[in-house]
């Protein structure tokens, strides 16, 4: 067995491979470096305090000037009952028999915990391009059939874009789909920070015949990047009680349903 490296220069190391794949998990660097998980949280506890990375749940994230994407874990940690009962209120949608839809991210993975803890579906269809999303469905199969989009992996939301994301979606029509975002904006509609998810959600929103936007009240009143939608291209969207009230009133003037769970 070779010998361990210096703590020093297991931190470098750890640090470089933080800054390739954007997010790592405990277990990963323990099996990389062959330390143990406490010897992994003890460098990681002092690279965060050195500023290089951020401690999430799991895991760690690199820490740099302007990040504007967090990633699944750090997003997971982020107004979770709010998600929850946004969660509920658009799991309570889906009837036995349908097909879903359901995009990435924090608040699309607490519906389909949701839809799993619902013992009176049966026959329901879910597609997805979150890996998190589809392995957590997993136990509600074979009530549940869980097709998984395909394309390329995105290690920060382990999410599944282009090339390939989009060729299951052009073959399929969905009753219902589930659409988060970072950004909803009376005059700039639907966007994410995140061109690549921005351009597979902007299919999905095409491939379903009704489309909901999930997202919780820090996403209200933002415009990013990423164009998904029009207000009008979507049917409502679900919030949380954290959505100001003054960006509520604007988004429902501008012609958009807004349900706050």
């Amino acid at each position: 067995m070779a010998e361990p490296l210096p703590a020093a220069l297991r931190r470098e190391r750890m640090l470089e491979l933080i800054g390739r794949t954007g997010f790592v998990r405990v277990g990963d660097l323990s099996e990389a470096f062959q330390v143990s998980d406490v010897t992994v949280r003890s460098d990681l506890d002092q690279l965060d305090e050195q500023q290089s990375i951020r401690r999430v749940h799991g895991g760690a994230v690199l820490r740099t000037p302007g990040m504007r994407e967090a990633s699944f874990e750090e997003a997971l940690e982020t107004s979770a009952d709010e998600k929850r009962r946004i969660a509920a209120a658009a799991a309570a949608m889906v009837v036995s028999g349908s097909s879903v839809l359901l995009d990435v991210g924090t608040t699309t993975a607490a519906i389909a915990a949701a839809l799993a803890a619902r013992d009176d579906l049966d026959d329901v269809t879910v597609i997805t391009n979150g890996l998190t999303i589809a392995l957590s469905l997993e136990s509600a199969i074979p009530r549940f059939q869980v097709v998984v989009t395909g394309g390329t992996l995105r290690p920060l939301q382990h999410s599944l874009v282009e090339p390939l994301a989009s060729t299951l979606l052009d073959r399929m029509h969905a009753d219902l789909a589930f659409i988060g975002c970072t950004g909803v904006h009376p005059q700039g509609g639907i966007t994410n920070v995140n061109l690549p998810e921005a351009d597979l959600k902007r299919v999905m929103v095409g491939a379903a015949g009704r489309a909901v936007v999930v997202a919780d009240g820090s996403k209200l009143g933002r415009t990013h990047l990423g164009r998904i939608a029009d207000l009008g291209e979507v049917s409502e969207l679900i919030t949380g009680e954290s959505a100001p009230e003054a960006e509520v009133a604007a988004l429902r003037a501008a012609g958009l349903a807004v349900v706050v769970a």
